[in-house]
């Protein structure tokens, strides 16, 4: 097959993968997200064009958004009042679909004996079961890794003042996407310096072009962060590390790092395993000349990427979406160390190697159509999850809840979609006064009590200390089926109004008795 009709399957299978996940959901009943945090963005971006306001709550500007770029595109549907949902699919089948062509070029580029291979792995990554479920979960995972492989790709070619500036804009964009994005920055940016040569005065001239780019685009954001929050940064990259900070402790370094690099591996990936060792182990070989240098960053970015969330926040909860970005680059050197290694064996003249090596091609090809399945399967039922809990729970506060009712809640998306009412985020995101004591039950219940709140959301084994209190009377909870357990409506009250409680609960116990 010719190159030129190589990107458009792979942009097909990209569009195909996306449109399956959602029509599986949508024949079990359900059309939405499969995370509540993909409402946050919702909201962020209807008040942005609503308001003209960067602000969760109307009026209260937040840096509670860790992906401005992603909010900034989703606001380009309410600004040309096309359909939200519909709007946010199509960006992420899109992204998806450029994560794929940026992982057909980058093959092209790094194993240029092999353009089947490249072709192959463009498919691989447009069905691969975690790129779809992320594509189609409403979030930014997907912008921020066809950022990641574009930028990549970007390096592995010749520089000149136009692809340099191109660099600053794509490392710019990435770390608009995603804070991480920093540390690809700085590994593709460290490795061009190797590269060109340390006391070459064209390369500092270079990275300093490539900086101005970058701070330019950067600087109103930090900036903006600066002045709602104090911080560089949202609140969330705060806040997610001081919530799961129990975790640092209570699970060896090991066994953390065990975790979060298994989590790519979960589907055809894992088959690619013994090619990915073989390419590296060649580029290895090589360390010493000049042009290895960038063909091992998307490497080192790779086990860096793993190592840092091992480090700092050890999760790998919804399918592992914070490991998903370095998926493409596994796809990458996997399938062209594999055809490496298939080339040899397709050379021996024998049967059983000529056999073993159109098994494995047909191994890996069945199961990444399995796990396409299996991965349907999982996103409808994480949105009916969300669905039947967070946005049911949300539309119960609209009807029920007066105007100025303060909720405090964990999580707040669809809440603050739907319900719009005066929010206490107890996850931090939009609250960082919280962060200092966000696993502390005995100062979050207090600090809602002093602030007047109303009623407590949330999964009861979440607050496990603080659900129990006699002061709370479970009002409404959601009903999904695929849900282990419900999120909560909890009518929040003082000391005074839950000790009448109390008492006329007893006294309706000693009627019934008498």
């Amino acid at each position: 097959m010719s190159l030129k009709r190589q990107p458009l399957m792979v942009v097909a299978a990209a569009f195909i993968g996306a449109a399956v996940y959602l029509g599986w959901a949508a024949a079990t009943g359900v059309w939405g997200f499969a995370l509540d945090d993909a409402w946050i963005h919702q909201t962020y971006a209807r008040n942005l064009v609503a308001t003209g306001q960067f602000a969760f709550v109307p009026g209260q500007p937040s840096s509670g958004s860790t992906s401005p770029l992603w909010t900034l595109l989703i606001a380009l549907g309410y600004l040309v009042r096309v359909d939200y949902k519909g709007w946010t699919y199509a960006l992420g089948a899109a992204c998806l679909a450029a994560t794929a062509l940026g992982v057909w070029r980058l093959s092209l580029r790094l194993f240029p004996n092999h353009p089947r291979a490249a072709l192959a792995a463009g498919i691989l990554t447009a069905l691969d079961w975690h790129l779809i479920w992320a594509a189609t979960s409403g979030m930014e995972t997907v912008l921020f890794t066809a950022l990641s492989i574009w930028l990549i790709v970007a390096t592995t070619h010749p520089t000149s003042d136009l692809r340099l500036s191109s660099i600053g804009l794509l490392c710019g964009l990435l770390v608009l996407t995603r804070p991480e994005g920093l540390l690809l920055v700085g590994l593709i940016l460290l490795a061009q310096v190797a590269q060109r040569g340390w006391t070459n005065r064209a390369t500092w001239t270079s990275l300093a072009w490539t900086m101005v780019v970058f701070v330019i685009l950067l600087a109103p954001w930090l900036a903006f962060n600066w002045r709602a929050s104090g911080t560089p940064f949202p609140n969330t990259f705060y806040a997610k590390q001081q919530e799961y900070a129990v975790l640092l402790a209570a699970i060896p370094f090991a066994q953390r790092l065990a975790q979060v690099f298994f989590a790519p591996f979960v589907g055809a990936t894992v088959l690619l395993i013994p090619g990915s060792m073989a390419a590296a182990w060649a580029l290895l070989r090589r360390v010493t000349h000049l042009a290895t240098w960038t063909r091992l960053a998307p490497l080192a970015w790779t086990i860096a990427h793993l190592g840092l969330y091992a480090l700092r926040l050890p999760v790998t909860y919804q399918h592992g979406r914070y490991e998903m970005p370095v998926i493409p680059v596994l796809i990458v050197f996997g399938v062209g160390g594999t055809a490496a290694l298939l080339r040899c064996i397709w050379r021996d003249t024998r049967l059983w190697p000529r056999v073993l090596s159109r098994a494995a091609v047909l191994t890996i090809a069945l199961t990444q159509l399995a796990f396409v399945v299996i991965g349907a399967r999982a996103y409808a039922t994480d949105v009916a999850i969300i669905e039947g809990e967070m946005v049911s729970v949300a539309r119960w506060l609209d009807a029920n809840a007066a105007p100025n009712d303060l909720i405090a809640a964990h999580d707040i998306g669809a809440m603050g979609y739907f319900a719009r009412r005066p929010l206490i985020d107890l996850a931090g995101l939009i609250s960082p006064e919280v962060i200092p004591f966000i696993r502390d039950e005995d100062q979050l219940e207090a600090h809602i009590q002093q602030r007047g709140t109303v009623y407590l959301v949330t999964f009861p084994s979440w607050y496990p200390k603080m659900t129990s209190r006699p002061g709370l009377v479970p009002a409404f909870a959601g009903s999904a089926r695929e849900s282990p357990e419900h999120m909560t409506i909890y009518r929040l009250f003082s000391k005074g109004q839950a000790r009448e409680i109390l008492l006329d609960a007893d006294a309706k116990r000693a009627d019934e008795r008498g």
